[in-house]
C-alpha cells in the first residue's frame, strides 16, 4: 500500500510543486501558514484540481492529467478532517457521523455509528447539535465521521488549531491512541514543530509552495539540509559562513571565528546551532575570545532566553541562548564570551 503524488498547481501567490511516495504510516507536512500544505491535501482529496501531474493511492489512479483521469471526491475513498471540523450545524452528533455512510443498510449504519460513538467516547452526546459541543467533543465527532467511512487514507489538516492550548495536548494524546488502530495512510498537516515530531514518522518541509524531500523526523531535526529545514525545525541561530581554510570558518552574521576538528566542504554556505547547545561565561579581556554583550533577557516558564551580540559592530545579528532558570547568573549589559560545542553545529 502506498501513496504517490507528483503534481503542480499554479496559484496566484506561487506555483505549488509536490512530489513524494509514502509507504509508512504518518507523513507530516510542516511549514508556515499559506505555503501550500492544505492545498496539497485538497488536491489529493479531489477538492482542487492540480494543473498537471499524477496521484495514485494503492495502485488506484486518482488523478492523471495526461490520461484525463480525475476521480470524484466520493470515488477516492479519502477521509478529510478539516481545521474547523465542518460539522453540519442542523444535524445531531449521530446524524453527522452517519451522513457519510447513508448508502449502507440500516443495520450496518446503526452498528458502525455505535462503534465509533463508543470508540470516540461520545456516549450521551448522540442527540446534541454542534453548537452544544466543546472543541474537543466537536473534533471527536468529526474524526468519528471520517473513520466511519473506512477510508484508505486520512488527511488531517491542523486538527488541533481550533483548540485551546490546555486541550491541544490532551487531544493529541487521544488522537495518537485512536490512530494506532487505523491501518491506512495518514497525512498530518501542521506548522507546530513539536507537534509534528510527536505525531509523525516522516516529515516534508514546505517553502512557498515547494515541498522538500521527505525525511525521517529524527534525521530532519538532527541534520537539516537547507536553510528552510533548519529554520522550520526551530534552529534560532543561523549564520552565513566564510570558509577560512579546511578547518576554520567565520560566521559572518555574528563576527565569530570557529576552529573545528573536521573538514568543512567548500559548498557549505550556512551554519546553525540550537540555543540549548550554546554556553556563555564572563568575558575576560586577558584572553583572545570575542566580547559579546547581553542585549535582552526573556523570562520563560522554566528557562531564560538570552540575546547576545558581538560588541564590535552594531550590525551583527543577535545570538539566542536558552538557560535553565536555576543556572541564570547574568543580567542585561553583562559582557560575556561565547562557548559553542562544535559537535552540535549543523552545516548546509
Amino acid at each position: 500500500m502506498f501513496l504517490y503524488v507528483d503534481i503542480e498547481k499554479k496559484l496566484s501567490s506561487f506555483d505549488l510543486e509536490v512530489k513524494f511516495k509514502q509507504d509508512n504510516r504518518v507523513l507530516g507536512f510542516l511549514g508556515e501558514s499559506g505555503c501550500g500544505k492544505s492545498m496539497t491535501l485538497k488536491c489529493i482529496a479531489g477538492l482542487e484540481n492540480p494543473t498537471r501531474g499524477k496521484i495514485i493511492l494503492n495502485d488506484k489512479v486518482l488523478f492523471d492529467s495526461e490520461k484525463k483521469i480525475n476521480l470524484s471526491v466520493q470515488d477516492r475513498k479519502i477521509g478529510f478532517l478539516f481545521q474547523n471540523y465542518a460539522l453540519f450545524p442542523h444535524m445531531t452528533v449521530k446524524q453527522n457521523i452517519e451522513i457519510g455512510i447513508y448508502n449502507l443498510k440500516k443495520e450496518d449504519i446503526k452498528s458502525i455509528s455505535k462503534k465509533y460513538i463508543e470508540k470516540l467516547k461520545l456516549e450521551g452526546l448522540e442527540n446534541r447539535y454542534p453548537h452544544e459541543l466543546s472543541g474537543g467533543q466537536a473534533q471527536r465527532v468529526a474524526l468519528a465521521r471520517v473513520l466511519a467511512t473506512s477510508p484508505d487514507i486520512l488527511l488531517l489538516d491542523e486538527p488541533f488549531s481550533a483548540l485551546d492550548y490546555h486541550l491541544r495536548k490532551k487531544m493529541e494524546i487521544e488522537l495518537i491512541e485512536i490512530l494506532k488502530e487505523y491501518r491506512g495512510k495518514i497525512i498530518f498537516v501542521t506548522h507546530d514543530i513539536e507537534e509534528a515530531y510527536r505525531v509523525c514518522n516522516d516529515i516534508m518541509v514546505y517553502n512557498n509552495g515547494l515541498s522538500k524531500s521527505k525525511r525521517r523526523k529524527e534525521e530532519l531535526f538532527e541534520n537539516p539540509k537547507s536553510f528552510m529545514e533548519a529554520k522550520i525545525t526551530g534552529c534560532k541561530n543561523i549564520s552565513l559562513i566564510k570558509r577560512i581554510n579546511k578547518n576554520t570558518i567565520y560566521a559572518e552574521d555574528w563576527g565569530y571565528e570557529l576552529n573545528l576538528d573536521k573538514i568543512i566542504n567548500e559548498d557549505i554556505k550556512y551554519m546553525g546551532i540550537r540555543e540549548q547547545y550554546i554556553k556563555i561565561k564572563r568575558f575576560n579581556k586577558n584572553n583572545s575570545s570575542k566580547c559579546f554583550e547581553i542585549k535582552h533577557i526573556i523570562k520563560n516558564p522554566f528557562s531564560y532566553t538570552l540575546y547576545i551580540r558581538n560588541i564590535e559592530n552594531y550590525n551583527y545579528k543577535n545570538i539566542q541562548i536558552e538557560i535553565h532558570k536555576e543556572n541564570i547568573e547574568f543580567s542585561i549589559g553583562n559582557k560575556v564570551s561565547l562557548i559553542i560545542d562544535p559537535d552540535k553545529i549543523i552545516y548546509f
